[in-house]
């Protein structure tokens, strides 16, 4: 449950009604967290939240119109998503996703879905080590780490040398390249600081944090945009429940 303590740290940068609303925004994220937490369907949600389709068009609408994108953005500048980084780390996990989650129009948006194997999802993030998110994207799951790892490494806007960390999946030429070129110094298994590279567990201890949101353990949205939102919120709660 979202307490009223926690509440006033982000009740500033929530966007205000032009006319009274049918639902408060405290009230709001209290029915979001329920539903990404337990992973229940949106007409599951208890009337003590509110109704379930006006909560539901509220999120769709914020979605849609990057609020809630606005709000992740704004607790990374206030600090409450951390982004002081003395390190780094690159890593991805897979998102089963449930049958509901598939066959939506193209004309729509996009959905990410791997079919080889078995529907799946694949989120990387890029972290600094604290833990929180730095940035991160959805693909496909049939898609390689590497090439989506780079799309991350290359949005890095920094003039200062961390060390950033990752597995054997980005372990290729051209991410060690475009590594060295943003003033990354990638810690793989070549010549690497032993004691340092320990600490990228912390980017699996992250995973955990948010799986245990089951809306994103399981993937249940369409559209990736929508999906990304409910990661996206799943980021916000943790930080501030931490």
């Amino acid at each position: 449950e979202l307490t009223k303590k926690q509440f006033v740290k982000i009740e500033h940068l929530m966007p205000v009604a032009r006319k009274p609303a049918t639902i408060s925004n405290y009230q709001f994220l209290c029915a979001l967290l329920y539903i990404i937490e337990n992973g229940c369907k949106w007409r599951a949600l208890p009337k003590e939240y509110g109704n379930w389709h006006s909560v539901y068009m509220k999120f769709s609408r914020w979605s849609k119109n990057g609020t809630i994108q606005k709000i992740f953005d704004e607790m990374q500048k206030m600090e409450l998503i951390k982004t002081d980084t003395d390190v780094l780390c690159i890593d991805s996990t897979s998102i089963k996703v449930h049958p509901d989650a598939a066959g939506a129009r193209k004309s729509n948006g996009n959905q990410d879905i791997g079919v080889q194997g078995g529907a799946d999802n694949k989120t990387p993030p890029l972290l600094h080590l604290g833990a929180d998110a730095f940035a991160f994207h959805l693909s496909a799951g049939n898609r390689h780490d590497a090439p989506e790892g780079r799309k991350l490494i290359g949005g890095i806007c920094s003039g200062e040398r961390h060390p950033l960390l990752m597995d054997r999946a980005y372990e290729d030429e051209k991410t060690r390249a475009l590594a060295a070129f943003t003033k990354e110094k990638p810690e793989g298994a070549r010549d690497y600081d032993r004691e340092l590279y320990k600490r990228r567990n912390e980017v699996e201890r992250y995973f955990l944090r948010l799986k245990r949101f089951r809306k994103v353990f399981t993937r249940y949205d369409k559209l990736s945009s929508i999906f990304l939102s409910v990661v996206m919120l799943a980021m916000i709660f943790d930080a501030v429940f931490m």
